[in-house]
């Protein structure tokens, strides 16, 4: 059964809040479109990289992708752009500072496990 029966009009919006979550520490801002209408197939989180650049980000059973170069902005929607399966590769893909942020809390996550497994 594929993710886009599986999921409802209820259900998108929750599962967008748990992928903000995710990633909430690497970015200035996510949150989902109040103005862009979630359905039971997609829904759309307005996102701002740590380099304060706007995305309006489409989230379906196809995974992730750029659909507007500002918050509540669908326009790009029709062009085929890349879907990406998680949040953190279109992020990758899209912000310098989102590498560097992982990467950072990736470092410090391992140093610590290194330090732990020590004493």
């Amino acid at each position: 059964m594929s993710a886009e029966r599986v999921l409802d009009e209820e259900t998108w919006p929750m599962e967008a809040e748990a992928a903000i979550n995710d990633i909430r520490k690497h970015v200035a801002s996510a949150h989902v479109s109040p103005a862009l209408r979630s359905s039971n197939r997609r829904v759309y989180i307005n996102l701002t990289t740590l380099e304060n650049a706007e995305y309006c980000v489409e989230m379906s059973g196809a995974g992730f992708r750029v659909v507007g170069r500002k918050h509540d902005d669908a326009s790009l929607a029709t062009i085929e752009n890349m879907n990406y399966e998680t949040p953190y590769a279109l992020l990758n893909t899209i912000s310098q500072k989102y590498r560097e942020s992982f990467g950072g809390e990736l470092m410090n996550k391992l140093i610590d496990l290194a330090n732990n497994s020590k004493g």
